[in-house]
C-alpha cells in the first residue's frame, strides 16, 4: 500500500513520532490510522524502558495553585537536556504532575521509596498492596485527567514521545491549616 503524506501528517499530529516512524507503521499496517497508533505507542514504551537508565539533570520545578490559594504542590521533573525541559510537552506533563499531587496528596514518588516496614499498615488501610499504591504513590495512582492512564504510563507516553529520560525527582505538597509540614519526597 502507499502511504500518503497527509496519512503520515496525521498520524505524527496525533502522536507526536517522527516523520519516518510514522511512515513505517502506516505501511506495516495498511494505513490503518488506529493500528498504527497503537504501533507507534508499543515501540515508544519499549524505548522509553531503554532510556530509564540514562542520566536525567536538566528539567523543570513547576508549581500549581489551587483552591483560591489553598492547596499548592510544586514538583521537579528532570530529563536529559534543557533543550527537551522548554518544551510544550515536558512543561504539560510537569504542570499535570503538579495537579496531581495537588489533587491526591500522595506520600511517595515510587513504590521503592515506600519503607518496607510502612507496607503491613498501608495494606491494612487500603486493603491490598496494589490499591495502597493507587492511594499514596505518585507513580501508581490513576491520573486525575485520564483514569486509565496511572502517572507512570503518562511519564513513559512523554519519555516515547520526547525521546528522552524523565523522571519524577521530588515534589512538595501545603494545603492552608494542615497538620503536615508539607511533604517532600525525594
Amino acid at each position: 500500500m502507499v502511504v500518503t503524506a497527509d496519512q503520515v501528517k496525521k498520524l505524527r499530529e496525533r502522536s507526536g513520532a517522527g516523520i519516518m516512524d510514522c511512515k513505517r507503521a502506516l505501511e506495516q499496517v495498511d494505513g490503518d490510522m488506529t493500528k498504527a497508533a497503537d504501533l507507534l505507542k508499543q515501540q515508544g514504551l519499549a524505548t522509553a524502558e531503554k532510556k530509564s537508565g540514562r542520566d536525567a539533570s536538566q528539567g523543570i520545578v513547576e508549581p500549581y495553585i489551587h483552591g483560591g490559594g489553598r492547596i499548592g504542590a510544586i514538583v521537579e521533573v528532570n530529563c536529559e537536556t534543557d533543550f527537551v525541559a522548554r518544551t510544550p510537552d515536558f512543561r504539560e506533563l510537569a504542570h499535570d504532575l503538579a495537579m496531581q499531587v495537588a489533587a491526591t496528596s500522595p506520600e511517595y514518588v515510587d513504590m521503592a521509596d515506600v519503607p518496607g516496614d510502612d507496607w503491613a499498615a498501608l495494606e491494612r488501610k487500603h486493603g491490598s498492596r496494589e490499591k495502597a499504591a493507587e492511594a499514596v504513590v505518585l507513580l501508581d495512582q490513576p491520573f486525575i485527567k485520564d483514569p486509565k492512564l496511572t502517572i507512570r504510563d503518562l511519564v513513559r507516553e512523554c519519555i516515547a514521545k520526547l525521546g528522552e529520560n524523565i523522571v519524577v525527582r521530588r515534589y512538595a505538597r501545603f494545603e492552608v491549616g494542615s497538620e503536615s509540614r508539607g511533604v517532600i519526597a525525594d
